[in-house]
């Protein structure tokens, strides 16, 4: 560690900044994170005994959903120790904060939240199945937030596993520039061990040893010989751009040794234009302890990256780098209700150091709290803690009026770090108590389970008056309801899933919001021109004042703002959220007594309202981007069946003996397709849906929205 990294530990902390790694294990569904996390904690010695996600056994799967259907559901954080046995950290413990995160597109937030706070990834992929849908989104979750990252191409003892065809589809399909450090020697049933193309080294196992801690370090066998020179010279060259040692020797084909290659990679990997690959197989106990020597080796400590930014009341940005001399700056990215210590927020430091008992200031409701606990998480077990440090992920109980994305500092500090964004819910359904009990139960249960997770929201309908419930997919909605049965005891009674629809406008229109009341004493005078026209998709709602001369004061602004706001929750055509649209107030007028904020108010939404029925408003309905593996035989009546569901086919093609299948299909045909696929397939099929975009929805769909939406008010 050089000198001037050193100022910036606290001397009581037992690890140091440059010795910590916030890692996450992100993946498509079924490639194998919880299994390899499992593995990292039984090599780093937190548990004695390897879990099994099919056997329910895993720890960082604790809910009783998870353990029940084989799937993560929520992002689980634990910590470990680890100490290199070769390279620069050699010797070195390092402390390893990992986060095992779900791979069901449905549970994407957890995803989300989690890489906005880490410093790096292991991205798992399937060597047999390679870049799937969801590996293609983690893959852009970690770009937005610029997360660096290396491979493990899990399951190569598979049948078909192809340890160059998964580097390839890294490279093609998600633009990666991939490079094995190591490589496989033997595959399916004769995977043997690996050859570290850094230390030109060979790492044979001991089949006896059915838990793989022992491996044998020889030398690189005859038949490896050739492969692993050629896959090293390319790495160099991979790697040459980032290191001008490295560079200057290969150009004069000088060797290149371990010490100045692995810097070179780390380098490399730092900068977010180089992935490592790493073959092995969780489940048979092979490549683990390779990954996570390329944590320590490769992916960055909080130092290694520049400083966070935070936002200042008046737009200023600054710099929060790791330090734990600095003022303390820390961002809730995750929120949990636990039965024994109430509610738990999940914390990154990303500067300075808390303690036990200490005051934090949220700036964003301007109050102060005090933290009454400090704990680090083993999973869904604890650890107290007196301090936590820069660097540290803890949770803390005590804090009353925190979010998710909230961000908690010194009052002189007073910034906010950048929170992480969150996808709009495609679906919902009503749910409605059984009893006057369980309605109380109900209301304080769905308050703490939209707290927790920021894609599940409560509304209510207004011409039905039932709750409605939102999330991302039917299985998302089914975990919510499922707990609110076991954990809370809720007796409620959920109706069919619907779609959450959207409107928009098409044209440019001018509507005129007129709020005028007189009762004998003071009336209420209201008064807003609205112009409404077409956004990008995508883009939301722009809400622009260009009021000029006074003609509606400065303080009906806001409210008239809030008004267009308001009406734009429920669209002329069926009553669904508008979005995607720029309204501008251009005119308007005031009276000196009877006018008020409610009044301006009332008309923004009378204003927005006549201006969207002339602006040619459209009904929209979420497009899924859905992929189906089909054995040849079942090719037709799978594509037969996603035409019949309003599809449009995108690609197609063989890939590993099966079928792939590509399509845009609009997520109102969709419900109970599981079920479908595998009687069309003789349950031979698989598929994953995420959502895509959305679309105008066509006329004879549109006409039996409308009518429904005209039953239910009339009723």
């Amino acid at each position: 560690m050089n000198q001037n990294d050193s100022g910036r530990n606290d001397p009581k902390r037992q690890t140091i900044l440059e010795h910590t790694r916030n890692i996450g294990i992100a993946a498509h569904i079924d490639a194998g994170k919880t299994t390899t996390t499992e593995r990292i904690l039984f090599y780093t010695g937190v548990v004695h005994k390897m879990g099994e996600v099919h056997e329910g056994t895993a720890v960082t799967d604790w809910m009783e959903q998870e353990r029940e259907r084989g799937i993560t559901i929520t992002s689980a954080a634990i910590s470990c120790g680890w100490t290199t046995k070769h390279g620069s950290f050699s010797g070195i413990p390092h402390r390893i904060n990992i986060i095992d995160t779900p791979g069901h597109v449905d549970f994407t937030a957890e995803v989300e939240r989690s890489l906005r706070v880490l410093d790096g990834a292991v991205a798992v992929f399937c060597a047999v199945a390679g870049v799937q849908p969801q590996s293609e989104t983690v893959w852009r979750q970690m770009n937005k937030y610029r997360v660096p990252r290396v491979a493990f191409i899990n399951k190569m003892d598979r049948v078909g596993a192809d340890f160059f065809g998964a580097v390839e589809d890294i490279r093609t399909k998600l633009g990666g520039n991939a490079h094995p450090l190591y490589l496989n020697m033997g595959a399916e049933d004769q995977l043997r061990g690996l050859i570290d193309l850094v230390r030109m080294r060979a790492y044979v196992y001991d089949e006896t040893d059915e838990n793989g801690l022992r491996f044998d370090d020889v030398e690189i066998p005859m038949q490896y010989q050739e492969p692993a020179q050629e896959y090293r010279r390319q790495l160099i060259e991979a790697v040459a751009d980032f290191d001008d040692v490295v560079a200057a020797k290969y150009l004069d084909g000088q060797p290149v040794g371990e010490s100045e290659l692995r810097h070179a990679v780390r380098v490399a990997t730092i900068s977010l234009d180089f992935v490592g690959v790493i073959p092995g197989s969780a489940f048979k106990n092979k490549g683990v302890q390779m990954v996570v020597d390329a944590v320590v080796d490769y992916l960055p400590s909080p130092i290694d990256l520049p400083p966070t930014t935070a936002f200042k009341d008046e737009g200023e940005e600054i710099g929060i780098a790791a330090d734990d001399r600095s003022k303390l700056a820390m961002l809730a990215f995750k929120l949990m209700y636990d039965p024994y210590v109430g509610k738990l927020v999940f914390c990154r430091v990303y500067a300075g150091k808390l303690e036990k008992g200490d005051t934090v200031y949220n700036p964003r409701t301007r109050k102060t709290e005090r933290v009454s606990r400090l704990m680090i998480m083993k999973a869904d077990s604890r650890e107290d803690i007196d301090v936590a440090y820069s660097g540290d992920i803890c949770a803390i109980v005590g804090v009353k009026g925190v979010v998710t994305g909230d961000t908690l500092c010194e009052r002189s500090l007073d910034a906010q770090l950048e929170p992480p964004t969150f996808p709009e819910p495609v679906i919902h359904m009503s749910i409605e108590p059984n009893s006057k009990a369980d309605q109380e139960k109900l209301s304080l249960a769905l308050q703490r389970l939209a707290e927790e997770d920021p894609t599940f929201r409560i509304t209510s309908d207004p011409e039905t008056q039932q709750t409605l419930i939102a999330g991302m997919g039917e299985l998302h909605l089914e975990i919510i309801r499922d707990r609110l049965f076991r954990e809370f005891k809720v007796g409620a009674t959920a109706g069919k899933p619907r779609i959450a629809y959207k409107e928009t406008i098409t044209q440019k229109a001018q509507g005129e919001g007129k709020f005028i009341r007189q009762s004998g004493g003071r009336g209420q005078y209201g008064h807003a021109v609205v112009v409404v026209e077409p956004a990008e998709r995508g883009s939301g709602i722009t809400v622009i004042n260009e009021i000029v001369g006074g003609v509606i004061p400065k303080e009906y602004i806001k409210p008239t703002e809030d008004g267009i706001r308001e009406g734009a929750l429920s669209g002329v055509i069926a009553g669904y959220p508008v979005i995607d649209f720029v309204a501008r107030i251009v005119d308007g007028s005031f009276h000196e007594v009877d006018s008020s904020e409610m009044a301006f108010k009332m008309a923004g939404i009378f204003g927005f309202k006549e201006a969207m029925r002339k602006a040619s408003p459209i009904l929209l309905e979420p497009i899924m981007q859905v992929e189906v593996e089909t054995p040849d035989e079942y090719q037709g009546d799978i594509m037969g069946d996603l035409s019949r569901r309003r599809g449009q086919i995108q690609s197609m093609g063989e890939k590993h003996g099966f079928y792939e299948v590509k399509a845009h299909v609009p997520l109102e045909t969709m419900f109970g397709y599981a079920t479908d696929v595998r009687s069309l397939s003789k349950g031979r099929a698989s598929y994953s849906m995420e959502p895509s975009h959305f679309e105008q929805v066509p006329s004879n769909v549109l006409a039996q929205i409308t009518e429904n939406y005209n039953k239910r008010t009339r009723n």
